[in-house]
């Protein structure tokens, strides 16, 4: 493990045994939309449709089982399918399957149960400084790897963009603003940051942390991300409202 196991906000753990309470705009819904896995609207055009869970893991929409079993893993594919994946502009199924990653003649819809990007390890950067530990000198990991791609699919980490969702307790990050500017942190991943987190005093782990410990440094929290959430869930309630 590259993280030490300390104890953890009781906050966060709440949060990630549960969903969004609020559903958010570009996660996606199969209700009220049928397909075919592998069908053909016009010649030559093949269609697929994709599920990505909160752990990362990416599935046919219609595996009835999802798991780790049942999950993608090759990584080649993954890298593939990660890098040409973009919101779904295409004028089909853009309701239910907000993006859509393109191979050629396939199109490869994707819904998801948070967000199209989950974060899933911390790796070690090339140039990551070397601290001293309680044991020795370690490197510290400088990149965000998502949805099991390794190397080839990570962000630079900046400690200091880290959020936890006042609501929720999830733990988010910046990612590419291609896919929303937001990126989730899966749950065992955020549990291991959770010691990092700084609380105000006043409010103790109840209320929002205020910085992130990394490398021996308090980092002030931007929570620039904040604004994302409230711009989207604005956008809900506009859409919801009565005209």
């Amino acid at each position: 493990m590259l993280l030490p196991s300390v104890a953890f906000s009781g906050r966060l753990v709440t949060g990630l045994r549960c969903l969004l309470s609020v559903r958010l705009s570009n996660s996606g819904s199969r209700s009220n939309v049928t397909y075919t896995q592998g069908q053909s609207p016009e010649p030559r055009i093949r269609e697929y449709f994709y599920y990505i869970d909160h752990q990362g893991q990416l599935f046919l929409d219609d595996t009835k089982v999802k798991n780790f079993v049942t999950c993608f893993k090759d990584n080649k594919f993954l890298v593939f399918f990660f890098n040409r994946l973009r919101p779904n502009e295409s004028g089909r199924y853009q309701e239910h399957f907000p993006f859509l990653s393109l191979c050629g003649r396939e199109r490869n819809f994707l819904r998801c149960d948070d967000r199209p990007l989950v974060f899933t390890h911390l790796l070690q950067g090339p140039g990551a400084p070397e601290v001293l530990g309680t044991e020795g000198a370690r490197r510290v990991p400088e990149l965000l790897s998502f949805c099991g791609g390794g190397e080839k699919l990570s962000v630079p980490f900046r400690p200091e963009a880290v959020y936890m969702h006042p609501a929720s307790g999830r733990v988010y990050h910046p990612c590419s603003e291609r896919l929303g500017g937001v990126g989730l942190v899966r749950s065992a991943l955020a549990i291991e940051l959770s010691p990092f987190f700084i609380y105000s005093p006043e409010g103790g782990q109840s209320g929002q942390p205020t910085h992130f410990l990394w490398a021996g440094q308090e980092h002030m929290l931007t929570n620039e991300l904040a604004e994302c959430f409230k711009t989207e869930e604005k956008d809900e309630a506009g859409e919801g409202g009565v005209g």
